[in-house]
């Protein structure tokens, strides 16, 4: 098994999740700048559409700084042979690990007989990891995944992953069925932990990391004692907060700081990316950033409304000079 980058990690291990259209290097490098996460991953990107001419669109996504190493590119789809290629990819670029999306519940993606739907797949699901494991190299190969498909089937899934000895096993705490429409289960990390313990040797024994619904570094650190993992990635939590991994900030941030920091998530966004997407991209980060102060609401809505950085910046600016 390569571990690579992951035995150097000092646990417990706090990542930063792949989201689709968060997750960009804008935004994983404001992160960088404020309180680094122990690791963290791009946005998943389709392996069968870095297989074929749409490749040049899809490179952006793969973009990345030295400032937000260690980082894992993680890929979706249901060809091994794409896995192996965009695994050769992956080390080409660069990445530090290479990450497959076991675990995405949504329709288009599992309409592949990707994401969530390798679950009810297992043979094919051990193929690609292994066809990853071919084309990384050196490289660790993880697995992201969920907890089950309708039900809690961790006893029959975990085996099956083991033996395609990935580096790590990052389960989200929800079924495909739950959507994140139900709290976690953590209970059921703890379980992950107990099966992987038991079905391994500790030689080629993968670290489990949890995943949802944490909302701050001291929940995540009592998940992590509660369950015996070896840490938790966290995706939702940090919409808003790029302060969320700086295990030295004792208080939130204020209206200031909060405003502040959008203005320069909207800068690097522009700077990196403002030529390859879509302004509307960042429309997702702007309710985390502006709620909860007086005004807010009004400057929320004018911020959706605008459809590039000079403009929502000029927005931001006259709001923080009423101060």
């Amino acid at each position: 098994m390569e571990r690579g980058f992951w035995k150097k990690l000092r646990k417990p291990i706090f990542a930063l999740a792949p989201m689709a259209n968060v997750t960009d290097t804008a935004f994983r490098r404001l992160i960088a700048r404020h309180g680094k996460s122990g690791v963290m991953w791009t946005e998943f990107v389709s392996a069968d559409g870095l297989c074929s001419a749409g490749k040049r669109a899809l490179l952006p996504d793969l973009a990345f700084s030295p400032a937000e190493r260690p980082i894992v590119a993680q890929f979706f789809g249901a060809n091994p042979d794409h896995f192996y290629q965009v695994a050769k990819l992956a080390r080409k670029l660069g990445f530090d690990g290479v990450d497959i999306n076991m675990g995405c519940p949504d329709r288009a993606v599992v309409r592949q007989g990707a994401g969530a739907a390798l679950m009810k797949n297992p043979e094919l699901a051990k193929r690609i990891i292994l066809a990853a494991k071919q084309g990384a190299g050196p490289l660790p190969v993880s697995v992201k995944t969920r907890i089950g498909d309708r039900a809690n089937t961790l006893k029959e899934w975990i085996p099956e992953l083991l033996e395609a000895e990935p580096a790590a096993l990052i389960f989200h705490a929800r079924t495909w069925k739950d959507l994140s429409l139900v709290p976690a289960r953590w209970d059921a990390i703890r379980e992950a932990v107990r099966i992987v313990r038991k079905r391994s040797d500790r030689k080629n024994r993968p670290l489990v990391l949890g995943n949802g619904d944490v909302s701050s570094l001291p929940e995540a650190r009592a998940r992590v004692r509660e369950t015996g993992a070896d840490g938790v990635m966290i995706g939702r939590g940090v919409f808003g907060n790029p302060w969320f991994f700086n295990s030295r900030r004792r208080r939130a941030p204020d209206r200031s700081e909060r405003l502040a920091a959008l203005s320069e998530h909207i800068q690097l966004f522009n700077r990196l990316l403002g030529k390859k997407k879509n302004f509307d991209v960042m429309k997702k980060h702007f309710k985390a950033y502006v709620s909860g102060f007086n005004g807010a609401k009004e400057l929320r809505i004018a911020l959706m409304d605008t459809d590039d950085a000079a403009t929502a910046l000029g927005l931001i600016r006259r709001f923080r000079g009423r101060d």
